[in-house]
C-alpha cells in the first residue's frame, strides 16, 4: 500500500544517542510531504484529464462508427436505387420494344391488307374495262350492221316511234 502524506507526517523515528538533528529531519519531512502531496494532486489531475480524454475518444469513436455505418447504409441505398433504376429502365425498354414490334406488325398487316385490296380493285377494274369494252364493241358492231339501216327505213317502226314522240 502506497504512503500517504499523513503517513509521512505521523512517522515517528526512535531516538538514539548521537542521532540526526530532529529539526532538520522534520523540515526535510515537511518538504517531502509537500512534494508528495503535489505529486498526488498532479497524478489525480492527470487521471481526471486522462478519463476526460478517454470519454472524448469513446464519443468520437462512437461518432466514427455511426458515420461509417451511415456511409455504408447510404452506399447500399444508392446501389439499390441504381439497381432499381436499371431494372426499371430495362422494363421500359422491353415494353417500348414490344409496343414498337406490335405497331410495326400492325402496320405490316394493314399494308398487306391495302395491297390485297388494291390488287382486288385492279382486277375488278380490269374486268369492268374488259366488259365495258366488249359492250361498246358489241354496240359498235350492231351499229355497223345492215339490219340497222333496215330498221330505220321500216315505216311501221316510224309510226310507232312517232306515237312515242306525241
Amino acid at each position: 500500500m502506497p504512503l500517504t502524506p499523513l503517513d509521512i507526517h505521523n512517522k515517528e523515528f526512535s531516538r538514539r544517542l548521537r542521532g540526526y538533528d530532529e529539526d532538520e529531519v522534520n523540515e526535510f519531512l515537511d518538504q517531502v510531504i509537500k512534494d508528495y502531496e503535489a505529486l498526488i494532486r498532479e497524478n489525480k489531475e492527470l487521471q481526471s484529464q486522462l478519463q476526460a480524454q478517454s470519454e472524448k475518444l469513446g464519443h468520437f469513436s462512437n461518432i466514427e462508427e455511426t458515420l461509417s455505418k451511415t456511409i455504408i447504409v447510404a452506399q447500399e441505398a444508392a446501389d439499390e436505387v441504381k439497381s432499381n433504376a436499371k431494372k426499371e429502365a430495362q422494363l421500359i425498354i422491353r415494353e417500348a420494344e414490344k409496343n414498337a414490334d406490335r405497331i410495326v406488325n400492325e402496320a405490316l398487316a394493314k399494308s398487306r391488307k391495302v395491297a390485297l385490296e388494291t390488287e382486288e380493285l385492279k382486277k375488278q377494274a380490269s374486268i369492268y374495262r374488259t366488259r365495258f369494252k366488249t359492250l361498246i364493241e358489241a354496240q359498235l358492231e350492231m351499229l355497223g350492221h345492215d339490219s340497222w339501216d333496215t330498221l330505220e327505213s321500216n315505216p311501221a317502226l316510224h309510226s310507232a316511234s312517232g306515237d312515242l314522240n306525241r
